[in-house]
């Protein structure tokens, strides 16, 4: 019978991922050009459904649909595997060499994500054993942009045109670079020698401004005068980004508008680093840096030598504010003053490295609606249940 829907979910791994899926569906973070969800409805050539936990799903309406294959939001999509996928039959479960879960076809109603996590054990397995790319840490997202940004190259089925760009550019090798329309760039330097550099819908590269690829540009996005960009960074949609960037994911509508270094970082939807804000991302003695883990409620090992800051939806950072390596951020958090702050601070906090309290819940939300005001987007109902659903288990952390 053939399949009528796709639905990407989020399974129980899905707590690794915070602080970026407290606000979100594992489906919805930005890796390389693209979302999760957009890179699978690129290669399927069809909208998908969600399926998350209860308090995010009003954000993300479902309706339960027979002939549904169920993908496991976390994994991402090539051609191969979308083959294997296609080919289970109802009643049938595909899993990893790892035996993770990645798709399932239910031959019963799925209601809720309970429904589906009931199917995983009882239903017949098939094992896929070609290596494949999911998420499993925050920190994973800035280990894969580089890949990601190649992948969505393709998936987007771009075609080079950087000679477009105006002649006052000095580009090093124009056929590895992508231009949407409305883009405007005078006077940049762009290196896509080792990478390629993507530019998107209606973004600005202001004078002065250096940039190696891989990189992508997200809509609307800009990077400001002077600013020096290295490889295998993303700059999600209506952000804007100075100073130093290196390998870094800004997931969208958030600022680091000054100087500051920002490395092996996450930023997720409308943050703000104030002038100078900075972060380290290698330890003095070279070892692996450690990172909080919420499931874990400890800091765990990263197995990287470089990770720099993880920071959630709607936080910010004062002027000169300094963050250590593997530093974790909640969401809508307030840091400022001197001294670095703790590896962790738990969503809702207001603070320094002396003292933390928490962020008054009405507070929080009248600076979101101010600075998603200038965006001219509103933030909705829906949203303040999730944040208040954040800000209530938040408490658990302090």
């Amino acid at each position: 019978m053939a399949v009528n829907k796709y639905i990407l979910f989020d399974d129980e791994a899905r707590d690794y991922l915070l602080p970026f899926t407290f606000t979100r569906c594992v489906a919805d973070i930005r890796i390389g050009i693209l979302t999760i969800r957009e890179k699978w409805e690129k290669i399927l050539q069809q909208d998908c459904g969600i399926l998350t936990p209860s308090y995010l799903q009003p954000k993300y309406p479902y309706s339960s649909q027979p002939d549904s294959i169920f993908i496991n939001a976390s994994v991402l999509p090539d051609n191969a595997l979308l083959n294997e996928i296609q080919t289970l039959n109802a009643g049938q479960v595909l899993v990893g060499k790892n035996q993770k879960t990645i798709a399932v076809y239910p031959d019963t109603e799925i209601k809720n994500a309970s429904d589906l996590y009931s199917c995983f054990d009882s239903y017949e397995r098939k094992v896929y054993r070609t290596d494949l790319t999911n998420i499993k840490y925050p920190w994973d997202i800035f280990t894969f942009n580089g890949q990601e940004i190649r992948v969505d190259i393709q998936l987007m089925k771009l075609e080079p045109n950087g000679h477009i760009l105006a002649k006052d550019n000095r580009v090093k090798n124009p056929e590895n670079i992508y231009v949407e329309e409305g883009v405007t760039a005078f006077w940049t330097l762009l290196n896509a020698e080792n990478g390629p550099i993507y530019l998107g819908k209606d973004s600005t590269v202001m004078e002065n401004a250096l940039i190696r690829g891989s990189f992508a540009l997200c809509e609307h996005a800009t990077v400001k005068a002077s600013a020096k960009i290295y490889e295998d960074t993303t700059i999600g949609p209506h952000s804007k980004v100075g100073g130093e960037v290196e390998n870094s994911v800004i997931l969208g509508y958030s600022n680091k508008g000054h100087d500051g270094y920002l490395g092996n970082s996450v930023l997720g939807e409308w943050c703000n680093l104030g002038a100078d804000t900075n972060n380290s991302n290698l330890k003095n003695n070279y070892s692996f840096v450690r990172a909080w883990s919420y499931p874990d409620k400890k800091s765990i090992d990263t197995n990287l030598q470089f990770c720099g800051l993880l920071m959630g939806d709607h936080s910010k950072s004062g002027i000169n504010t300094m963050f250590n390596t593997g530093t974790v951020v909640g969401v809508s958090s307030n840091i400022y003053g001197g001294g670095f702050p703790k590896k962790f601070v738990p969503s809702f906090s207001w603070g320094s490295s002396e003292k933390m309290d928490t962020y008054d819940f009405d507070k929080a939300l009248d600076t979101a609606r101010k600075m998603m005001a200038r965006r001219h987007i509103e933030l909705t109902e829906v949203d303040e249940n999730i944040l208040r659903t954040v800000f209530e288990r938040s408490a658990n952390y302090k």
